[in-house]
């Protein structure tokens, strides 16, 4: 593997993506992000408008770039996994032959999740499986997306020769507006809206999800854990776990976050009571709170995924992953989860996004 380094980051509005970023410039790294629309306003990073499922818009947006690393940290839902197979497959596939074909490749970071041990959404945590879950364990018997996205990955590895490296993320917790798969802020605006209308700050998730052992990462901590994947000898032709490196129980998580956002803990219930069902008002009232705080005006709709925070929070059995394989190959780095939670409230507080707690 050589010394240069130009990264390229498929995703760059997202969670993942803005983070990745923003470790790689940190180390002074040259970072083209690539989107379809939205324009970033990362310092250090030069914007390509692009869409991954249009070759010839890939190739116009990469005309003269020779991209060494490239992190793949963007999806898209469809409507069943058969379609999101389909789908992701082919941005992959895209993405890896226009750069391949322009750029001498050296390795690619593909951004994945727990996913790969709980299955997909239509058959969720529907099997019992083994904590922690580690990268030797094997394949659920579903089609997933995560899977199809590995096997491309691997045979075009092996036939043009760059390395990778697959990161098999937890939750990520960290600063994202508008991404579709973002617990912090949907608590964050969840706990806002219970503050100003008087709803109960309930736990929505299983018992399970209550009681059970869970993990997060924060996503500074993967987007660090990317950056150090890229170019340690040994992370190449590497599949990793990557959490905080702790583990919690939503019972002891729920009353630290109720006092960060203001609001009172209402005891758990003993039962689910997802967010979808609950937040049909929460655009009107969120409205109502950007007007009274001077708030940047956003929906709580574009803000908060209610969907992918119940699917988190109602799992039915624990969820948690080992990181001994990261520690072993050299990757030290760890966070404490309720920090995780608590900068990230300060962060949209100081953004004006959710109010302040007088």
């Amino acid at each position: 593997m050589s010394d240069r380094r130009v990264a390229l980051v498929v995703g760059i509005t997202g969670i993942t993506g803005q983070n990745a970023a923003r470790a790689l410039v940190e180390e002074g790294w040259p970072v083209y992000g690539l989107s379809r629309r939205t324009e970033t306003t990362l310092p250090g990073v030069r914007h390509l408008a692009a869409d991954v499922l249009d070759p010839d818009s890939l190739r116009q947006a990469l005309a003269g770039i020779d991209v060494s690393h490239l992190f793949f940290a963007t999806w898209s839902r469809q409507d069943t996994e058969a379609e999101n197979c389909r789908v992701n497959s082919a941005m992959l596939r895209n993405t890896l032959e226009v750069v391949t074909s322009m750029s001498t490749l050296e390795h690619v970071c593909l951004v994945t999740g727990l996913k790969h041990y709980l299955g997909p959404f239509e058959a969720y945590a529907q099997r019992p499986l083994e904590t922690p879950f580690r990268e030797t364990q094997s394949r659920v018997p579903y089609p997933n997306f995560y899977y199809d996205q590995e096997d491309l990955l691997f045979a075009a590895a092996a036939e043009r020769g760059f390395s990778w490296s697959v990161h098999r993320a937890s939750t990520i917790i960290g600063w994202a507006l508008g991404n579709v798969m973002n617990m912090g802020v949907t608590l964050a605006v969840y706990g806002s809206l219970c503050r100003a209308t008087g709803a109960p700050f309930v736990f929505p998730g299983s018992p399970e999800g209550w009681a059970g052992i869970v993990d997060i990462v924060d996503a500074r901590l993967l987007g660090h854990h990317l950056r150090w994947a890229a170019t340690a000898p040994t992370a190449r032709n590497e599949a990793f776990n990557v959490t905080n490196g702790d583990v919690f129980r939503w019972r002891q998580m729920w009353p630290i976050l109720a006092a960060d956002l203001g609001v009172e803990p209402v005891p758990y219930p003993g039962h689910a009571d997802p967010l979808a069902d609950r937040m049909e008002f929460a655009d009107e009232a969120w409205d109502r709170i950007v007007a009274e705080h001077g708030l940047v005006a956003r929906r709580a709709s574009e803000l908060a995924s209610w969907w992918h925070t119940d699917a988190d929070l109602g799992r039915g059995m624990e969820a948690f992953a080992d990181m001994s394989k990261s520690r072993r190959a050299g990757f030290l780095e760890f966070q404490t989860s309720s920090a995780s939670f608590l900068d990230l409230f300060a962060q949209l507080r100081e953004a004006r996004i959710i109010p302040r707690v007088s």
